[in-house]
C-alpha cells in the first residue's frame, strides 16, 4: 500500500471516528501481507476490533453514569462469611431477568454484611449487559428531590430516578426521613411500579418502616408496591468491616508480642 494511500485512509478513519480500526490497521496490513488472509477476514477482523472497542466504551459510560460509590463484583463476594444467603436464588437473579420483568430485590440485615456489595455487583453486571442503572442512597435521593422543589426542577429530577432500567436505593433506615422525604420515596416507587426494577437495601425490618418513614400509611403504600413483585433476602451474620478491624487488632497484638 502506497504511503499516500495509507495516510489518506488513516485520515478518513479518524474523520469517521473509528479509533480501534485506526489503531489496529497497521498490524492487520502487516498480517495480511505475510499470510493468506482473505479480504473478508481482513475487513471482518478490523470491524470486530471497532465493535469491541465501542462496547467497552459503552460499558464504561454506563458504569460512570450509574454513580456507584465503589465498584464491586458478585464474584468477589465472600459467601463463606455470610452462609445465610441463598446462593441459588442470587444466581438466578444474576441472569438479570428481574430487570426485564420489572421486579424488585430487597436486601435486609444489619450494617456491614454485604448488602451494598451485592446490590452494586448486580448493578455493575446490569451495566455490562446494556441496562441503564442509577445508584443512590435514600438520603441523597431525598436531598436531590427536596432541592428541586426550590427551583421548580422537580419533574425533571424525578425522571432521573424513574427512567433507568434499574434503580438501586441504598441505606433505607440508616438516617431519619422527614414526611416530605417519605412522600418522595413513595412517588419514585409508585412511578416505577411494574415499569422499572428496584434494588433496595435496609438495616430495618419491614415492621419498623412506619417509624423509618415517619408515617405508617406511606410505609404501607411503599411496601405494598415494592413487595408485590419482589425477592427478599434477610441476611444474618457479622459485619465484614468489624471482622477486618478485628484482624488488624489481632495482628497488632501479635506484633507487640514479637
Amino acid at each position: 500500500m502506497a504511503v499516500e494511500s495509507y495516510e489518506k485512509l488513516v485520515g478518513d478513519l479518524k474523520k469517521l471516528r473509528l479509533p480501534a480500526i485506526t489503531e489496529m490497521l497497521d498490524s492487520y496490513v502487516k498480517q495480511a501481507a505475510s499470510s493468506s488472509m482473505s479480504y473478508m477476514d481482513f475487513l471482518s477482523g478490523l470491524v470486530s476490533e471497532e465493535v469491541m472497542h465501542k462496547e467497552r466504551k459503552s460499558i464504561q459510560s454506563r458504569i460512570k453514569s450509574a454513580r456507584f460509590p465503589v465498584l464491586k463484583s458478585l464474584d468477589d463476594f465472600d459467601y463463606a462469611f455470610q452462609p445465610s444467603i441463598d446462593r441459588k436464588k442470587l444466581a438466578e437473579l444474576s441472569s438479570l431477568r428481574f430487570i426485564d420483568n420489572k421486579e424488585n430485590i430487597l436486601f435486609l440485615g444489619p450494617p456491614g454484611i454485604g448488602k451494598t456489595h451485592l446490590s452494586t455487583g448486580l448493578g455493575v453486571q446490569a451495566c455490562e449487559s446494556g441496562y441503564k442503572v442509577l445508584f443512590t442512597t435514600l438520603n441523597d435521593m431525598v436531598s436531590v428531590l427536596m432541592a428541586s422543589m426550590a427551583d421548580n426542577s422537580f419533574p425533571s429530577k424525578l425522571r432521573q430516578f424513574v427512567q433507568p432500567s434499574l434503580l438501586i436505593i441504598d441505606e433505607v433506615g440508616y438516617l431519619p426521613v422527614s414526611k416530605e422525604g417519605a412522600n418522595f420515596l413513595f412517588q419514585v416507587v409508585a412511578k416505577r411500579y411494574e415499569t422499572g426494577a428496584i434494588i433496595l437495601t435496609s438495616n430495618r425490618s419491614f415492621a419498623d418502616w412506619g417509624e423509618v418513614l415517619g408515617d405508617s400509611v406511606i410505609a404501607s403504600a411503599v411496601l405494598d408496591r415494592l413487595l408485590h413483585h419482589s425477592t427478599v433476602f434477610n441476611i444474618r451474620g457479622d459485619s465484614y468491616r468489624l471482622r477486618e478491624k478485628k484482624k488488624e487488632l489481632i495482628g497488632g497484638e501479635e506484633k507487640k508480642l514479637d
